[in-house]
């Protein structure tokens, strides 16, 4: 029956109108994919050496910062991985039956990278306390524990996948904890770090988390075996509409009604929404690089500057036009200009960007050259990748379905490593151009190239908008076909 299942699998991916791009996609992913390998397993052969040259004991520092190291994981799996996908009402009226569409729904997810990418940090460290003279069956009972709860993250993200406040929940632990740890006013690690290294040193401790991951695979199986069913979890809900006039949109003609729409689109559905909770967490970005014991690069910090603004135009406009794409093939069918659409999305895009850039004001507390980064790559944002987004969207033909997150094992990710990826190149530029200012000069005449830049291209917004609109009409019937396959 899984032969059926991954017989059927591969159809609709071999079948899809997007299987190039799908393909190209995957390629790339897989140098990323290769590069976090090497990363950690890197960090698997190093850590211990590197520990003790530090006069450190490598196995108590890891088991002290395993919690961190396991509540990251989860909002990394919440932010990033897809839970499992298949078409499911068709396989309801054959012959499957539903233990087995949910036992392989759920399979399908032990083989994902979120899920193997860890074995290469916690293999090669087990291996290296072997050969260093640690107890032999205490390190794979304890490999074993780590194991067992990489997968309870792995069921935990799908069991709160619907859960957005859940989300916000654990993304303030991880702030709020940290801060604490930070500044020495409490330390969590201290009530953590008894059961972690109880995992190498107590035999048998290691079946703890082993019985948490059995029960977390049965309570998952049975909440998804609950909802298949055609007429409940299945099934689209209906909601009560509610009307939002926005009338003083309306001074704005043509380019106010798609933002009346756009706006409304936001408030109104889950993915939409997510792109907002996203542009806040986009604005801490940079104390990664911005903060005093940061040893990133200097020329890295145009790149804190970009995300640091950008964070709504990368999470919304990478989408453009595919939040639109329930409807896209009727309002094709309208007298409607393809530059006023565009030009609603591109102002759209602007205003977030400008409100995240005020929000970020809090970085004048680093320094004035600190905030000044942020405003170039702000400036840098409006003139050029605001573009580059909306030009982005003429080839990226997925469809998405905003009644998805209601349904069992529906696509509810508005953020992907996909689109992580898609925005490479945009900061591969701005970052050459304040490499290239330093090196003439100083820090301030990068940023100024980078500005100039934005600024040109803000200048050139007619030419360029006439030059997306011709690629878009191009595009137009790809576009229309690709948003008719549900799969």
């Amino acid at each position: 029956m899984f032969t059926k299942f991954l017989y059927l699998e591969w159809k609709a991916f071999t079948r899809s109108a997007s299987f190039g791009s799908n393909l190209a996609m995957k390629i790339l992913l897989g140098f990323l994919v290769a590069y976090f390998t090497v990363v950690f397993l890197a960090l698997g052969v190093g850590t211990f050496y590197l520990l003790r040259e530090m006069k450190l004991d490598p196995l108590v520092t890891v088991n002290t910062f395993l919690f961190y190291y396991f509540v990251v994981d989860l909002v990394i799996r919440l932010l990033m991985q897809k839970i499992p996908v298949m078409n499911i009402r068709p396989l309801l009226v054959l012959t499957f039956k539903k233990p087995t569409i949910v036992h392989f729904s759920l399979g399908k997810t032990v083989l994902s990278f979120f899920n193997w990418v860890h074995a290469f940090f916690f293999l090669p460290f087990s291996i290296v306390l072997i050969l260093e003279g640690y107890d032999v069956s205490s390190v794979v009972f304890w490999y074993f524990g780590m194991l067992a709860l990489v997968y309870c993250n792995n069921f935990l993200n799908i069991l709160l996948n619907n859960k957005d406040n859940l989300f916000v929940f654990f993304i303030a632990i991880v702030l709020v904890l940290g801060g604490c740890h930070y500044y020495h006013l409490f330390d969590i690690t201290q009530y953590t770090f008894p059961f972690f290294d109880g995992l190498f040193h107590t035999k048998g401790l290691f079946l703890v988390p082993v019985l948490v991951l059995i029960g977390l695979y049965y309570g998952t199986f049975n909440y998804f075996k609950n909802d298949l069913y055609l007429d409940a979890g299945l099934s689209r809900k209906n909601d009560i509409a509610k009307t939002e006039d926005l009338t003083w949109l309306n001074q704005f003609g043509t380019l106010g009604t798609f933002l009346k729409n756009d706006i409304k689109l936001i408030k109104r559905n889950k993915r939409s929404r997510t792109t907002v909770i996203m542009s806040v967490i986009f604005l801490f970005y940079g104390l990664i690089f911005f903060s005093s014991n940061s040893h990133q690069p200097q020329v890295m910090r145009i790149f804190a500057g970009i995300f640091v603004s950008g964070g709504f135009l990368f999470t919304f406009g990478q989408f453009v036009p595919s939040w639109d794409s329930s409807y896209y093939q009727l309002m094709m069918t309208q007298n409607i200009p393809y530059c006023g659409y565009l030009s609603s999305k591109w102002w759209l895009i602007v205003i977030g960007t400008c409100i995240s850039t005020i929000l970020a004001s809090f970085y004048l507390y680093f320094g004035l050259q600190v905030y000044l980064t942020i405003l170039a790559g702000a400036v840098y944002n409006i003139g050029v990748n605001s573009y580059l987004v909306l030009l982005g969207g003429a080839y990226t033909k997925t469809p998405i379905d905003l009644s998805t997150s209601k349904g069992a094992f529906g696509d509810k990710k508005a953020f992907n490593a996909s689109t992580m990826l898609i925005t490479l190149p945009k900061l591969v530029l701005p970052v050459l151009l304040y490499w290239a200012g330093t090196s003439l000069m100083n820090a301030n005449l990068g940023l100024a190239f980078v500005a100039i830049a934005g600024i040109i291209g803000f200048s050139l917004r007619n030419v360029v908008f006439s030059w997306i609109e011709k690629i878009y009409k191009t595009e137009k019937y790809k576009t229309i076909e690709a948003y008719r396959q549900k799969s």
